[in-house]
């Protein structure tokens, strides 16, 4: 027969060991935490320096550094209606006849019809344009690059299109790259990686395989959710430098991934890959103009109807512009309520105002700079796609805007929004000339070509 005292003794044993054993456990777990947090800093990504206010040669402040120059004319346009009508309908607008405005003075086309969820465009080296096709709003690798060529300056139609990529997982834009050998570089950023490819002129395929130069988180909450972004927008910099967007994994939270919901700024190659700026919930248009880099960026979803603005920002080194913490409205920043607390949240006095905002949910996407316009309406302004709420009962955005002076000076072409019914929604902006631009519809899958009346200048004559 066992004795107590035995049967305590076992217990005392297999009690010390069972500590020893945790305690040793505790000391590999703390040991394993610490170098997974060494090896997290060591692989953290260096920030881009904070651009200071740039002086004169006595140390005084110039605004002007920082102004571009002013609109020619504010005053307001008088929009006309312009018959649309599309050979077939697309497989969201059923409407073969439609109307939209435009200001007196120009006239729009349609260049060319027929795709599916059309969405950025490039100018390659040797005129021919470049546009991107997402194919719907779902995750996919139905993606394509298209090459629109043969304009006919009587029809104002491409007479040829070519698909130049195909099975691309949401590809957004393209962008060109000449490097110091010469070399021609064809750029895509896809949802999970950024791209390139090498370019000879009148190529109608990529020669051979891409680059992967870096790649990106490719997850994140569903749409219903708030949506998770899964666009990627490439740019390059005067300075030889290249950008790129990516854009938040929520609606609304803090970010595991320190290249969510900023810009990333990186050699050509893709080495020196720096955080060039951050708190941009979906900055989906990008692009350099008058010496700096700028971008469109979409408000949060959770505090209502009007609040926080959609924004056009002039983006610097270093800049932080607040999401998750801070949010915009009539240019004042303010602490959200749900993150705005949080330990590390950005104050509201620390993070950078928009040059320019939208009314909430208005989603604006691309857009182009038109200094030394000749036409008085659009010289020194941006014209900039208003996308539109998804919620069509708010009525916001379905416009392309003039943006000039921090502010929005009015419609430039609307009608994609009537009586609940969606015709359109203005994607991208490429200027082609003094005055006349092209524009994507990512909803009725339409390259639109805007213009002023009368005949199309020589530069258009080689698209």
């Amino acid at each position: 027969m066992i004795s107590f005292y035995t049967i305590m003794q076992t217990n005392r044993a297999t009690l010390l060991a069972t500590l020893l054993l945790s305690l040793s456990l505790f000391s590999l777990s703390c040991s394993e935490e610490q170098g997974d947090q060494k090896e997290s800093a060591a692989n953290k990504i260096p920030e881009a320096p904070k651009q200071e206010e740039q002086t004169d040669s006595r140390g005084n402040e110039e605004e002007q550094v920082h102004q571009l120059p002013s609109p020619e004319s504010e005053a307001p346009l008088r929009l006309r209606p312009h018959t649309i009508r599309l050979t077939e309908a697309s497989h969201l607008v059923k409407e073969k006849e439609f109307t939209l405005n435009v200001p007196e003075g120009f006239e729009i086309a349609v260049a060319s019809e027929g795709l599916k969820r059309v969405r950025f465009m490039a100018m390659s080296p040797d005129n021919r344009l470049f546009a991107t096709d997402m194919y719907d709003l779902s995750d996919n690798r139905k993606g394509k690059v298209y090459i629109f060529e043969d304009f006919n300056v009587a029809t104002r139609r491409f007479n040829k299109r070519t698909t130049y990529l195909d099975g691309l997982r949401n590809p957004n834009n393209v962008a060109f790259h000449v490097d110091p050998d010469g070399q021609v570089w064809l750029y895509t950023a896809v949802t999970d990686a950024l791209l390139r490819y090498r370019y000879t002129n009148g190529d109608t395929q990529p020669e051979g395989a891409p680059d992967t130069l870096t790649t990106f988180p490719d997850y994140g909450k569903s749409y219903r959710e708030g949506g998770w972004h899964l666009t990627r927008t490439v740019a390059f910099g005067d300075n030889g430098k290249l950008y790129v967007s990516v854009g938040s994994s929520c609606n609304v939270c803090e970010e595991k991934e320190e290249v969510r919901a900023a810009i990333l700024e990186m050699n050509t190659d893709g080495s020196d890959l720096k955080i060039y700026a951050r708190g941009l919930r979906n900055a989906v248009g990008l692009r350099w103009a008058e010496g700096f880099l700028w971008g469109t960026n979409m408000g949060a979803d959770h505090l209502g109807l009007d609040k926080p603005e959609d924004n056009f920002d002039r983006i610097t080194s270093g800049a932080n512009f607040g999401w998750p913490y801070t949010y915009q409205y009539q240019n004042k920043i303010y602490a959200d309520p749900v993150y705005g607390s949080e330990q590390n949240a950005l104050s509201p006095d620390k993070a950078d105002t928009a040059w320019a905002g939208f009314l909430a949910h208005s989603s604006p996407l691309g857009f182009d700079w038109f200094g030394g316009a000749t036409d008085k309406s659009l010289n020194n302004t941006f014209l900039v796609a208003l996308h539109g709420s998804g919620n069509v009962a708010m009525k916001r955005g379905y416009s392309i805007v003039r943006v000039g002076n921090n502010k929005v000076l009015g419609d430039f072409v609307n009608g994609f929004l009537k009586d609940g019914k969606r015709y359109g929604r203005p994607c991208d902006i490429l200027r082609v000339g003094e005055n006349n631009f092209f524009f994507t519809d990512d909803h009725a899958g339409v390259i639109y070509f805007v213009y002023r009346d009368g005949a199309i200048r020589e530069e258009l004559r080689d698209v």
